[in-house]
């Protein structure tokens, strides 16, 4: 097997929260396949960068993704967040290793189908 990815940690977890926004970081942790640890520091990064904002909901968190917000530039033209979500199957049952990353990684990134995006334009919110 490759020991290497056509999506970063950050694309990964993105699309994870993009899916399932109450999702627990230990929960994140094991779908895409890497520690608690780097699962918080790819969300504080993913926040200073203006692509996540988290909301509070007693003792968990809810995570709002900008779906319009452009991903770094992707060849000839721009690719929002939410075109990203819509061209990646949400795989429920099949692990990372299964198409979206590596044998390094071992995570349930969720259902086969594409479903639905449960991420919130941040602008758009009152």
């Amino acid at each position: 097997m490759a020991s290497w990815s056509f999506l970063t940690n950050h694309a990964l977890v993105l699309i994870y929260i993009g899916r399932r926004p109450d999702s627990t970081g230990l929960e994140i942790a094991q779908a895409v396949g890497i520690t608690e640890r780097a699962v918080r520091t790819i969300l504080a990064e993913l926040q200073a960068d203006g692509y996540v904002e988290t909301e509070k909901i007693g003792r968990r968190n809810r995570y709002r993704v900008d779906i319009h917000r452009p991903l770094r530039r992707v060849g000839e033209r721009e690719l929002t967040v939410g075109e990203l979500l819509a061209i990646v199957p949400d795989g429920q049952g099949a692990s990372a290793q299964d198409g979206l990353s590596t044998g390094r990684r071992t995570g349930n990134l969720g259902p086969v189908q594409a479903g639905p995006v449960h991420a919130v334009p941040v602008h758009a919110r009152s």
